[in-house]
């Protein structure tokens, strides 16, 4: 259809192009509605071709997924230690002991779960780890 017959031509200054009283045929219709309307329905296929995290589930961790809240590298012993030899993270509320880092003495580290890479530096100094029981 050539463009000089197209409705948008023919209703120029014409407020409504012939759709009835105000606001009707406007604005939301050609993109299946306002914002995020339709996600569920017509804009599935869409939703999961671009956005499949939209509604934020992760497969790899299932809602009862325990996840330390607070966690220290080895290279903060040092600081933490202030002098002994001994360190009872669990009783500091840490959950894991991580591996980053340099450690600067022989520990004996109390931590409910650690990395295999902390695990080796911590031997490497001769010091050695006790898990909770």
């Amino acid at each position: 259809m050539p463009t000089r017959a197209r409705k948008g031509r023919r209703y120029r200054g014409m407020r409504t192009h012939g759709y009835g009283q105000i606001g009707q045929h406007r604005h939301s219709g050609k993109q299946g509605g306002h914002g995020n309307a339709g996600l569920h329905k017509h804009k599935w296929s869409w939703l999961v071709i671009n956005d499949p995290d939209h509604f934020g589930r992760d497969p790899f961790r299932p809602p009862g997924h325990p996840r330390p809240s607070r966690w220290v590298n080895v290279g903060q012993l040092d600081d933490l230690a202030k002098g002994s030899r001994s360190l009872d993270l669990t009783a500091l509320g840490v959950g894991k002991l991580l591996g980053t880092g340099a450690v600067g003495g022989s520990y004996e580290v109390k931590v409910a779960a650690f990395t295999k890479k902390a695990q080796a530096k911590i031997e490497a100094a001769g010091g050695k780890i006790l898990t909770k029981e």
